[in-house]
């Protein structure tokens, strides 16, 4: 299979891995919704590609990505529209993650915020280096929690450490992330093509039909709890775009340069 006309992500196959990259380094890897058409497309082609077994998730420059391009939003004649329709297509791209059969690997090689911290949440394995961080500033923008998280992120970290998150912007280091299982190791950059390729391309080299049908008996305990949450999410979505106390965040954060 050729995988070809990406535009904001970087797509190559290496043997039996599928590495997606968030290429926009001078938005610090900020996800547009043409992004998010393309994440799932890769992640929908994938399934279909028997010589794949793992996608590996990881972006260029020193960020993993920070979160939605709020800055697009601010082109729209009618925003609350332009927000509703992004939402569809947000939610599509969330439901092919969830729905991917490869094993999905995120390697947060910096800061991961918004969706960038959420899709963490929803990979079956996730390293980060040492000076990755985590953040979701949902509640900050006149938002909820998005992509699975409201149900994701207390499974993982608990519900304190998850509403810290998700509820009063707290920021989840690397150290933290370890401690709490959001991830399973941390790396040291200078360790990326001694150590962590060459153990991603051997776990790639892994039965694939044991790795298929192992990943889907892990999800089988939590996949409906997991696509309501998102579900919901989606919805609520929707009312906090016709908020005022949302549209407000929006209308400041076109007058100043976003923090994020």
């Amino acid at each position: 299979m050729k995988y070809q006309g990406y535009q904001e992500l970087l797509v190559e196959k290496q043997d039996k891995l599928m590495v997606v990259k968030f290429n926009n380094p001078k938005k610090k890897n900020c996800l547009s919704p043409v992004a998010y058409k393309e994440l799932a497309r890769v992640l929908g082609e994938v399934n279909n590609d028997a010589d794949v077994t793992i996608v590996v998730l990881t972006g260029v420059g020193d960020f993993f990505t920070a979160g939605k391009d709020l800055s697009q939003s601010g082109k729209a004649d009618n925003l609350t529209e332009y927000l509703v329709q992004s939402n569809v297509i947000f939610k599509f791209m969330i439901k092919s993650f969830i729905n991917c059969k490869k094993i999905v690997f995120t390697l947060v090689n910096g800061p991961a915020i918004g969706i960038g911290a959420t899709v963490v949440g929803l990979s079956d394995v996730a390293w980060c280096a040492e000076e990755a961080y985590f953040l979701t500033p949902f509640s900050k923008l006149g938002l909820v929690p998005e992509g699975g998280s409201s149900y994701m992120l207390p499974m993982i970290l608990g519900r304190s450490k998850a509403s810290e998150m998700l509820l009063l912007n707290e920021k989840l280091s690397s150290a933290e992330a370890y401690n709490f299982n959001f991830v399973s190791r941390i790396y040291k950059t200078e360790e990326l093509d001694s150590v962590v390729w060459p153990k991603l391309r051997e776990f790639s080299a892994l039965p694939p039909t044991s790795l298929k049908e192992g990943k889907r008996l892990i999800k089988e305990g939590f996949l409906v709890n997991l696509l309501n949450a998102h579900e919901a999410e989606c919805k609520e979505l929707i009312n906090r775009f016709h908020a005022e106390e949302f549209l407000q965040v929006i209308k400041n954060f076109g007058k100043r340069k976003s923090k994020l």
